[in-house]
């Protein structure tokens, strides 16, 4: 008898080895998790999800059931961070983390930012719309292409704004983030150009530039310009002067600056500003 409980003891031991050294052995996970980051004008926005597979499946039926809350991925809830305010759908989100859960119908899915973190699945009885940060709706589109394992992505990037889309088989969710760029911009500009004292070139460019994407006051931008390229003009720079003058209408002046920076750029074995400078140039004739 005690011979036979000294084997099952050993056998015991045996097993509970095995179980352990199998525990330890890693394998591909069937949904795994991704992280994808990317500056919206200039604050920082990330998504950390888990991407399962179809697998033969179908979205709506076997997947996904329609009008059913869902974690928008797999494993651990989905989260999405702002590094500042942003706006979505007309209304400010705080900067922050929050969980990013769907409700997908065939023609319409409800996008929800939740406060709790904790949740887990999709049916977690610790959800309560009351830390809900924000619900809206979205109208779904069909996507030409299939896409066999779920993605989050960046699209259609401005400025200050971009879109997210969420993409499963042939449907496609997405909406827009848009964030505060001007007033960040502005009052760098106001500090170290308006208000600087021993001003590179380098930051009348970039003051320039900003107004010219911006549509500011061209004139001002003008005069940044010139004293960016005074001394040591850069065909990047050149370029930008150029357009500045054609915003102006004044088109001689544009052509003159272009050339320069084309003399400048074939110097320095940049074709892409020869090529964008003579394209300009050839529009802009049209115009004198």
């Amino acid at each position: 008898m005690k011979k036979t409980l000294i084997g099952l003891a050993f056998s015991a031991a045996l097993l509970f080895g095995s179980t352990a050294v199998q525990a330890q052995i890693a394998i591909p996970a069937a949904s795994p998790a991704a992280t994808v980051t990317q500056k919206v004008g200039l604050t920082d926005v990330s998504v950390a999800y888990s991407r399962p597979s179809l697998k033969g499946r179908t979205i709506g039926k076997d997947v996904v059931p329609y009008g059913e809350m869902w974690r928008t991925g797999a494993n651990s809830p989905t989260l999405i961070n702002f590094g500042d305010e942003v706006t979505i759908q007309g209304n400010k989100v705080p900067a922050g983390e929050y969980v990013l859960i769907t409700i997908p119908t065939q023609n319409e899915w409800t996008v929800i930012l939740h406060k709790n973190k904790e949740l887990w699945g999709n049916t977690d009885a610790r959800y309560n719309q009351a830390n809900d940060q924000l619900r809206f709706k979205v109208k779904p589109q069909t996507n030409p292409r299939s896409i066999e394992t779920f993605t989050i992505n960046f699209n259609n990037l401005k400025n200050n704004s971009a879109d997210v889309e969420l993409l499963w088989g042939k449907a496609m969710a997405s909406f827009t983030i848009t964030t505060d760029v001007d007033s960040k911009v502005m009052a760098q500009i106001n500090e170290k150009v308006v208000n600087g004292t021993n001003v590179a070139p380098g930051m009348y460019a970039a003051a320039a530039s900003y107004y010219l994407s911006a549509n500011k006051d061209m004139k001002q931008a003008l005069e940044w310009i010139k004293k960016a390229n005074a001394n040591d003009p850069k065909f990047w720079n050149l370029h930008a002067q150029a357009k500045i003058q054609a915003n102006l209408k004044d088109y001689a002046g544009a052509i003159k600056s272009a050339e320069q920076s084309i003399a400048l750029a074939k110097k320095e074995n940049n074709p892409e500003y020869v090529r964008m400078n003579e394209q300009a140039i050839a529009e802009w004739k049209k115009m004198k």
